[in-house]
């Protein structure tokens, strides 16, 4: 599979713009980490072109060698209008936000906010395996949460978790994943609120990493701080997985109107860390790469119903659910009877690397991540390679 046929009829999903050999020539982390006979649907990258807006963009800073240090308000400007449009939400007030280095960084500064040394932050795994990193290096402690068998929050096993977290008087915090990274559910508005609910009764702060919203449907996702009892939480956010501009790091924290406080007293400093060539690629992408967006999450629906079939066809002891977000499938890979780590044997006997699911904490044992965000046809020579494992 050396390359794949580029057809006029492919202009309108991004996905299906780049030949494999083409993709090949990349440098970034997802085509370097592994021999060039490994297909790699690995790490949180698309395989697309950027959305003509956002290079634009980009040239044109270029051009002009502006190429210094992040000023001003046009991202979280670009943000506030976008949120309006696309979800409904009018009350992201631009002078509470503070523009971040990346999401996971303002994560971290949002936590030293909100907790102490040494304290507790609930996560609801399996998720994102930077939770766990980010939050030990920290110096705070990871309490488990486990997501319900339906991949839902399961509000007994979180309320527990607030219970027990609380109980000595410490400040606790919560970080959220909203959608949800690796199942890609989208919590509901009454799922929010029950969280905003629980949290006000035990005291917890909601810190909620909101990276992917953009990849949900727009009359599905939520944003946290739109939910009525809310005002104290505080939400990072970024056009980064939605645009694929992870090397143009960029990012804003948004408090709610009772944190307002708590964000003032975040270091000036952390505003130097963004990249200004970031900064204008993620306002250009959040003004006028909505066409491109719409694009793309059309492509990553065909993608997910495409795996499905793959998956039913070739590999039926894998579950998979269709999530309504992101670009990430979960995979259930336990009835294969390959243990905890099934990424593993797909690396060496399918040259096809997936992310490994015991890195996700808590439930992700037997199961691996599998990045949809590529062309339909490495999806099933993925798949192919996988069955062909067994």
């Amino acid at each position: 599979m050396e390359s794949l046929p580029k057809h006029i009829s492919d202009i309108d999903n991004p996905l299906r713009a780049l030949t494999l050999d083409v993709l090949r020539q990349r440098t970034s982390e997802k085509w370097r980490a592994y021999p060039a006979d490994v297909l790699p649907v690995w790490v949180a990258e698309m395989d697309v072109h950027l959305a003509e807006p956002v290079a634009q963009a980009i040239i044109d800073a270029v051009r002009l060698g502006d190429t210094g240090y992040a000023s001003g308000t046009g991202y979280a400007r670009a943000l506030a209008d976008f949120a309006a449009e696309r979800w409904g939400w009018q009350t992201l007030a631009v002078e509470r936000t503070a523009i971040v280095p990346d999401v996971m960084l303002g994560v971290v500064e949002m936590l030293k906010l909100v907790t102490d040394p040494g304290g507790r932050v609930i996560v609801n795994s399996p998720v994102y395996p930077p939770f766990f990193m980010f939050v030990t290096n920290l110096d705070r402690r990871i309490v488990e949460a486990p997501l319900g068998v339906d991949r839902r929050i399961d509000f007994e096993a979180l309320e527990a978790a607030f219970r027990t977290a609380t109980a000595s008087g410490e400040r606790v915090a919560y970080l959220l994943c909203s959608p949800h990274n690796p199942t890609g559910t989208v919590h509901t508005e009454a799922e929010l609120a029950t969280v905003a609910a629980l949290a006000a009764e035990y005291g917890v702060r909601v810190v909620v990493d909101e990276i992917h919203a953009p990849l949900a449907p727009p009359d599905v996702f939520v944003p946290y701080l739109r939910v009525p009892g809310a005002e104290s939480g505080l939400s990072l956010m970024s056009a980064s997985k939605g645009w694929n501009l992870a090397g143009l790091k960029a990012a804003l924290a948004v408090a709610g109107p009772a944190a307002a406080a708590d964000l003032a007293r975040l270091p000036i400093e952390v505003a130097d860390g963004p990249s200004h060539v970031g900064v204008i690629a993620h306002t250009a992408a959040l003004r006028d790469g909505v066409a491109w967006l719409d694009a793309l999450l059309a492509g990553l629906a065909e993608n997910r119903r495409l795996l499905a079939g793959l998956l039913a066809e070739q590999l039926p002891g894998v579950r998979y659910t269709p999530a309504e977000s992101t670009y990430l499938a979960w995979l259930d890979c336990r009835e294969l009877g390959l243990g905890d780590r099934p990424a593993a044997h797909f690396l060496e006997h399918g040259r096809v690397a997936l992310t490994c699911g015991t890195d996700f904490g808590t439930g992700g044992a037997g199961h691996a991540r599998f990045n949809l965000g590529t062309h339909p046809d490495i999806v099933a020579e993925a798949v192919r390679r996988m069955a062909g494992s067994i």
